[in-house]
């Protein structure tokens, strides 16, 4: 007897190669579709220094991780092996493209609004049908599978080893020990998403003040920047308090960065992967964005305690990722942000 394809548990493949945000973003639909088809084989292909932002998700059957000089071909040769009922394309570029064309079968994508990003960019005229989040429009591509948002945030989970080996990163720095602990997070992929490291220097003495330890969180760009930060800061402060600071960017891996955000009271971030990963967690967030705007759909998404800092200047927005530097050379949407304007940000959400 054959049995209609209709009642059989679907085999799904979901394809996100980068980055941090965006693949944290696919989470929901995961989780929408693991809860509507408890059976799914539901498999990941990313890159494989981003394998950990979904290696632990329990809504994840398995996950491929792929190198960066792999060719289309080898990619195909790794999922082959299944025959898929679903493969969705959650990247939408010419990279996954070309894997359609090779790899035949039932793909399913969705709308990344571009000529509405572009019209909004170019005239400032706001053309979008609706303030449809990043994490919403990725259930287009799951249109067959009868699947909804469920209004709840991302998922980033990490084990108890990453807990463990980021606690004694933590101790090793100094921080956090009977003493409430900040991350900050001031590090972007393009120049034009970050605050200037005046303001962060200021914050972090506003936090410090209170008691708090301050935790710098990042990749290996984020290195130097960091420790810009922490010379500048414990240059302005004394009477004991200039171990209250320090860097961890460039230190930890991606699990371990999720586990310090676990341990943390609260972050403050620019619009980065970070921010995504505290969304993931649980924790308090403020988020500072300058260059991009709302509309594009990677604001904090169904984060109750979080708190977004924009100012609303005509000249916003001025690209759709950011760049190197500011179009009009002021760079005013962060640099008119004031170090207290976060602080009571970050008072209001915690409270």
């Amino acid at each position: 007897m054959t049995v209609p394809i209709s009642h059989l548990s679907p085999d799904i493949l979901v394809v996100r190669f980068s980055a941090i945000g965006d693949i944290l973003l696919t989470t929901p639909l995961l989780r929408a579709i693991r809860t509507r088809h408890p059976g799914a084989r539901i498999a990941y292909l990313t890159k494989e220094q981003y394998v950990p932002l979904v290696s632990e998700n329990p809504n994840v059957s398995e996950v491929f991780g792929i190198r960066d000089d792999q060719s289309l071909r080898d990619i195909a040769g790794t999922i082959r092996s299944v025959r898929y009922s679903h493969l969705l394309d959650l990247h939408g570029n010419l990279r996954t493209l070309g894997l359609r064309a090779i790899v035949r079968g039932p793909w399913r994508s969705f709308s990344k609004r571009r000529l509405e990003r572009q019209v909004l960019i170019a005239t400032k005229r706001d053309l979008y049908p609706a303030d449809v989040p990043m994490a919403e429009r990725y259930f287009e591509a799951a249109a067959d599978l009868d699947v909804e948002p469920d209004g709840q945030p991302p998922d980033f989970f990490v084990t108890p080893e990453a807990e463990d080996a980021a606690e004694e990163r933590l101790v090793g720095l100094g921080l956090g020990r009977g003493r409430a602990l900040v991350a900050i997070a001031p590090g972007a992929a393009h120049a034009t998403k970050c605050w200037p490291a005046d303001g962060w220097i200021r914050l972090t003495r506003r936090l410090i003040g209170t008691g708090a330890d301050v935790v710098i969180l990042g990749g290996p760009d984020d290195v130097e920047p960091a420790k810009a930060i922490v010379a500048g800061v414990r240059g302005r402060i004394s009477g004991g308090q200039e171990r209250s600071v320090a860097s961890a960017a460039g230190m930890l891996t991606l699990q371990e960065s999720g586990a310090v955000l676990k341990r943390a009271a609260a972050l403050i971030s620019g619009d980065t992967g970070v921010m995504h990963m505290a969304t993931g967690i649980g924790t308090p967030l403020v988020a500072l964005f300058g260059p991009t705007v709302r509309q594009f759909g990677f604001f904090p998404y169904r984060a109750d305690r979080s708190s977004v800092i924009e100012l609303p200047l005509d000249c916003r927005p001025c690209s759709a990722q950011g760049g190197p530097s500011c179009p009009l050379g002021h760079h005013r949407c962060l640099r008119a942000i004031a170090p207290e304007t976060v602080f009571e940000a970050l008072t209001t959400v915690l409270a």
